[in-house]
Parts: C-alpha cells; sequence; structure tokens
C-alpha cells in the first residue's frame, strides 16, 4: 500500500467505523432520501469533470440497491468516501525526484470532511464543494471541459515536415494541412473561406492567435518548434490540464519570505516576497536529454568571473569533437587540459594531443575553461549546493533568449538578466553594493561573496498557469513529467475502505 495515504485510511475507517447517531442501523451514509443518494451516485460518474476516472472508485450499480439496499448503500459509501480523498488530497500522493510537489495534508481536514461526507443530508454537496476547493479549481474545469471539446473533433491533420511555412507562401499540402489543423481549435478561422494552398492573411491571424496562447514568439512563421507543437495529439493537453488540477490539490503553499522560483517548463525566474513579485526574467534549461531536475535548495554565495570545471559528459560529448576539429580555437576560448604525467597532474598543451586516438568513453584529462568573454558561464555564478551540480548562471549568448523555446542548456540555470538578480541579492549586505560587485568583475580575477541572506530557491514544472484574469496558459510538456504523472494517476490503486 501507498504509505503516503495511510493516514488518510485510517481517517476513513475510523469514520465508516463510527455508529451515527440516530442511524446506527445504517451502513456508512446517514442521508435519508432516496433522490439524495441518486444524486450522490449521479455526482460520483461526474468526476472526470474534476479529472478523476469514476471507474477508479467503485461506483455500485443502482440496480443493486433494490436486492440489497445495505450492501449497496455501504458501496456508495465507500466509493464517496474514496472520492473524497483524491479531490481534497490529490490521487498523486508522491512522485520519484518532484521535491517541487508536497502535500500539506494536514490542512485539509480529512476527517472533518469524511465525517461530514456520512452525516450530510446532501452527500453530493459536500463532493461538490470539495471539488472546489483546490486554487483556480473552477476555471480549471472549464479549461478541461474546452480541451476535451477540442479534442473529440480530432487534430484535423498532421503537418509534414519540419521547415519552416511562411506567411504569404503557397504549398499544395502543407498550407492545407496547417489550416485544417488550427480550424479545430479555432472557430474563426473554421468559418473563414478557404485560400487553399496560400498561406494568406487569415491563416496568418489564427497562427498568430494561436502562438500567442501557447507563449511562442509571435511572428506568423511556423517553424520546427511550431510544427511539433501542432502534431502532438491534442488529447495530451486534456491529460496536463487533469495533471494540473491534481497537483493543486492540497499543494502546500510557498513561504511569503523572500524567495527564487525558476518554472522550468515556462522558462521563467521569479523572484517573489509575500505574494509580490520583485524580479522577472527569461531563463534557458536543460535539454530535453539533459534535462534540469526540480530542486529545493537555498542560495549561499555568488562567484564573480569563475572557471568552468567541464562534466565529463559535456567533455565527451560537446568537447571532444570540437577538439578534434580544431585545438587551437579551443585555446583561444580559454580551454585548458590536465592530466597526469609521470604520477604527477600537470597541465598539457591540447595541441600536442592525438584527439583523434582519445576514447569518448574514457577521456584520460580533466578540462577546464577559464573565465573570460567566452566562458560557457558568463561573468556571474550563483551558487546553491546540491547533489546534482546545479547553478544559476550568466551566458555569452545572449541571442538565445529571443527564442521562445529555451530548453538548450546541459542542465544548469542561464539567466538572461544576472546583474540584475544579483543587485537584488546583494541588497541590503553591509559593504556589499552593485558597483562593488561590477568593480569585482571588471578585475576580471576568480573571486566570491557569501550571502548574508540564503534565498530558498524552487525549481518547479507546471505546465498550466491561470494568469491575471483567469486566462488560462498551457506550456509544451518539454520533459514529459505531465505525461508521467498521468500514467500514474492511471496506475494509483483506492485504498481499501471497509464497510462498517
Amino acid at each position: 500500500m501507498n504509505t503516503a495515504r495511510r493516514p488518510l485510511l485510517a481517517a476513513a475507517l475510523s469514520v465508516l467505523g463510527a455508529p451515527i447517531a440516530g442511524a446506527q442501523e445504517r451502513p456508512g451514509l446517514a442521508a435519508d432520501s432516496t433522490g439524495a443518494l441518486l444524486r450522490l451516485v449521479e455526482r460520483l460518474m461526474r468526476l472526470d469533470e474534476d479529472g478523476l476516472d469514476p471507474r477508479h472508485y467503485g461506483i455500485p450499480d443502482t440496480a443493486l440497491a433494490a436486492a440489497d439496499a445495505g450492501a449497496w448503500r455501504a458501496a456508495l459509501h465507500r466509493a464517496a468516501s474514496l472520492a473524497l480523498m483524491d479531490l481534497l488530497g490529490g490521487r498523486v500522493r508522491e512522485l520519484p525526484n518532484r521535491p517541487d510537489l508536497r502535500r500539506d495534508l494536514a490542512s485539509v481536514g480529512m476527517d472533518r470532511w469524511l465525517a461530514e461526507l456520512a452525516a450530510s443530508a446532501d452527500p453530493a454537496g459536500v463532493i461538490e464543494r470539495a471539488s472546489l476547493l483546490a486554487p483556480n479549481a473552477a476555471l480549471l474545469k472549464a479549461e478541461l471541459l474546452a480541451q476535451r471539446q477540442i479534442a473529440r473533433r480530432g487534430n484535423g491533420a498532421t503537418i509534414p515536415g519540419d521547415a519552416t511555412i511562411e506567411p504569404g507562401s503557397v504549398d499544395m499540402v502543407r498550407v492545407p494541412a496547417l489550416r485544417a489543423r488550427l480550424s479545430v481549435e479555432d472557430a474563426e478561422l473554421a468559418a473563414a473561406p478557404d485560400a487553399g494552398a496560400r498561406y494568406d492573411a487569415v491563416l496568418e491571424a489564427a497562427v498568430r492567435r494561436w502562438q500567442a496562447h501557447q507563449g511562442l514568439e509571435v511572428d506568423g512563421r511556423v517553424g520546427r518548434i511550431s510544427i511539433g507543437l501542432l502534431n502532438r495529439p491534442l488529447a495530451a493537453r486534456v491529460d496536463q490540464v487533469r495533471v494540473a488540477m491534481d497537483m493543486a490539490r492540497a499543494r502546500m503553499p510557498e513561504p511569503g519570505e523572500r524567495r527564487i522560483d525558476v518554472n522550468v517548463p515556462d522558462y521563467r525566474l521569479q523572484v517573489l516576497e509575500e505574494g509580490r513579485e520583485l524580479l522577472a526574467m527569461a531563463v534557458i534549461v536543460g535539454r530535453r536529454d539533459r534535462q534540469t531536475p526540480m530542486l529545493r535548495v537555498r542560495m549561499t554565495a555568488l562567484q564573480f568571473n569563475p572557471p568552468w570545471g567541464v562534466p565529463e559528459r559535456n567533455a565527451r560529448e560537446d568537447l571532444l569533437p570540437r577538439f578534434r576539429r580544431d585545438p587551437q580555437g579551443m585555446v583561444d576560448k580559454g580551454f585548458r587540459v590536465f592530466g597526469v604525467v609521470d604520477g604527477v597532474r600537470q597541465e598539457i598543451d591540447p595541441r600536442t594531443i592525438d584527439w583523434a586516438s582519445i576514447n569518448p568513453q574514457r577521456i584520460p584529462f580533466f578540462i577546464r575553461q577559464d573565465a573570460g568573454d567566452f566562458s560557457a558561464l558568463g561573468r556571474i555564478k550563483f551558487i546553491m549546493p546540491n547533489n546534482d551540480d546545479i547553478y544559476l548562471h550568466d551566458t555569452p549568448d545572449r541571442h538565445l533568449f529571443r527564442r521562445p523555446d529555451r530548453a538548450f542548456s546541459s542542465g544548469c540555470i542561464r539567466l538572461e538578466r544576472p546583474n540584475d538578480l544579483m543587485a537584488l541579492l546583494l541588497d541590503g549586505m553591509p559593504g556589499w553594493d552593485l558597483p562593488r560587485a561590477l568593480r569585482a568583475i571588471e578585475a576580471r580575477t576568480t573571486s566570491g561573496v557569501q550571502l548574508r541572506r540564503q534565498l530558498p530557491v524552487l525549481l518547479r514544472y507546471d505546465t498550466v498557469m491561470v494568469e491575471a484574469g483567469g486566462r488560462v496558459r498551457i506550456r509544451p510538456d518539454i520533459y514529459e513529467l505531465d505525461a508521467a504523472y498521468a500514467r500514474a494517476m492511471a496506475a494509483a490503486r483506492p485504498v481499501q475502505v471497509a464497510a462498517r
């Protein structure tokens, strides 16, 4: 049994086992009217509106009520109790490697809710209120309905190839496919005259609306990233909303103290304090094959002009081919090679190494890049100790922040405006301010400072966001963590609650 569910099971058993005043002969539910019980059955059958699967809860067939009313009521109570626990505490209580997901089950008052369910004359109303308890539950329920309606229409068409489709272009296959695909979810485009193979202004306007909703660069150009998203099954977005609804249940609120929040699939960093946004910027996160892990850590120090000790994987997959092509160019970019010669570790001139003979699986060197204009870490490194050696840092590749999709790193977080974050972190530190930090950077020597105020840092994964005004935005599931969560929702087994 999932150990995370045992406290909830104990609460359920205590309620189900307790006699109900004035109704000791009834198994479980105290509701007197047949209508109330049938409304409860009907509400449980609509758990799919809440992102749950009614089949998981053993809802008894009403046809069985006449044969054994007591057993039917007990089974209905059991099903309702299980559903109530999932609506309040989430169906998936925990997942490996997801420290960003924390449940505050104690705050839910599960035993109180279960007692109310058992004693209520309107148990369906109890289920309904529980379904709306999580933040933004009503908005997400509406979005789930909308996404299901879109998904039922099918994808419309698959767009072949990955070459960019430009506004004004003519393509007998890909432009009609693009129009058919977007017409599934854009009523304005669906009602417009069909321009056939020409990528006309009406289709461009629909593309721009879709790009804005996806959080992509709004330019009307349909490139590889957009095509990949358009060809993704629409049912995947349904699952993303279901996952968001479940993750919100009993989710522990983050502390009000000043903290750094990075939403990885949104490529965005915020500094928050008591619900206020003090700073926001774009970030670059890990590639699909080198994912940024979800973390809860604290930022402890800044390092100016940091050298980069190249991890083994980067050396093998990224740098070895470059050394083979142009060792002098690597020297010019500040890379240095160290190895053991006659039992002593010493620096080796990269131009003297036969790189073609080096086995990528066993590189016998340690590679370091000195601080400088070409350094992969830029001029500032933000240290937050963790077992994955993940940190925040500057980058010389400023042009990448213009991209709407920014999963390019080897796992660490690259910052759009590192100086702004540095200034905020140094605020209030005796002897330190932004001008002094900038002088330390301009000195071009490696130095650092321990932070007096060590801010909490959360790296989290939320693809579904409710923005100001109630608009729901769905970002791509870049690491397929939502897909994994949806599988966990399907696989999770409800606790067995014994009938009274």
